[in-house]
């Protein structure tokens, strides 16, 4: 275990997007765990939670019927090894550490393996509500990275629809929603908003949520935004406090390059907050006027002279009041459907 003082090293903060204190975060094999720890900050507490982190999250079979009747709910990741000491079993087992919350790990070691194990140690992947349709892994399984990379892909989809189902799962895992909101028939800007993520912000999809959400049965988040299905598809940030709507044209400009990264990094910096309220932010300072050489420089217009020999400006050039924006942007519409208030969740002040 260790500590970081957030106020010393801003970097580390900054990196891990820590916003309150105390932020408890879990790393397995160095990658950072999406759900952030909310049990009792108690030494009892603390310590139950670590001993249930290290249990082992592999459940062995010793038939292969055993796996024919897997939980058809769940994700399901199945392995068929020769022995537990070898390369390929200890890289399936670092793989397993890391996603255990996303998908449930099964293996089948030795003499009952043999019949799947043919042409060597084998791994599968059974999708949700699926039998017989399994999904064999290709690559080596004794290089860690390639295989985790290809696990997580399967265990946890880059993209995912929320839904009124699973919207408390989502929102359980406290990262902010970066959701775009479609009509049900509209595939071609589902397809490109898959692309743009993966090819320009995949590095963020431990700090946000990618969601698609159908306009049509998301209608109140939308009128939240003071917007209707005609507005769609549209582009949205819920941050659990307020909601920011894409100034861009979610049709014609999601793959643009940069503009969904830059969305992002406007939310992590605050400027999404900031603009809101002040409008946007500068980049550059105008340039000064310099009269030419044959130029008089103009004599100041003081308007009327008074009796008291004192000046009246003309209405031009008097101090016109700054707009000031009386109100916060739109709250979040999807914090409502978290967790319960009655136990501790991301909605629970931490302080």
């Amino acid at each position: 275990m260790a500590k970081v003082d957030c106020d010393k090293e801003s970097a580390i903060a900054a990196q891990y997007h820590i916003s309150k204190y105390p932020t408890i975060k879990m790393f397995r094999n160095g990658v950072p765990v999406k759900k952030e720890y909310r049990g009792q900050r108690s030494v009892e507490a603390i310590h139950e939670f670590v001993k249930e982190q290290l249990k082992d999250v592999i459940k062995e079979h010793t038939t292969l019927e055993e796996i024919e009747n897997l939980d058809e709910n769940k994700r399901n990741i199945i392995g068929y090894f020769e022995k537990k000491d070898s390369e390929e079993f200890i890289t399936f087992t670092k793989a397993a550490s890391v996603l255990r919350e996303t998908c449930d790990f099964h293996a089948v070691i030795g003499e009952a393996a043999a019949k799947e194990r043919v042409n060597g140690d084998n791994v599968l992947y059974r999708p949700k509500k699926t039998h017989h349709q399994d999904n064999m892994y290709t690559g080596p399984l004794s290089t860690y990275e390639i295989f985790h990379q290809w696990a997580e892909d399967k265990c946890i989809p880059l993209i995912r629809e929320i839904t009124f189902e699973n919207a408390e799962e989502l929102t359980e895992e406290g990262l902010p929603f970066i959701i775009l909101f479609h009509h049900p028939d509209d595939t071609s800007t589902v397809e490109a908003y898959n692309r743009v993520v993966a090819k320009d912000v995949l590095s963020e999809r431990h700090s946000v949520n990618f969601l698609t959400a159908d306009g049509a049965k998301f209608s109140h988040p939308l009128h939240h935004l003071g917007k209707t299905q005609n507005d769609l598809p549209l582009l949205a940030i819920d941050s659990f406090r307020h909601m920011y709507v894409w100034s861009q044209n979610a049709k014609t400009d999601l793959e643009k390059p940069g503009l969904i990264k830059q969305f992002i990094a406007d939310l992590h910096s605050n400027k999404l907050h900031r603009e809101f309220h002040h409008g946007p932010e500068s980049t550059e300072a105008p340039a000064p006027s310099v009269p030419s050489s044959d130029e008089q420089p103009s004599q100041p217009d003081l308007g009327q002279q008074q009796p008291d020999g004192s000046h009246v400006q003309p209405q031009e050039h008097q101090q016109q009041p700054k707009e000031v924006r009386g109100t916060d942007p739109p709250e979040s519409t999807f914090k409502k459907l978290a967790p319960s208030r009655n136990r501790y969740t991301l909605l629970r002040d931490e302080l």
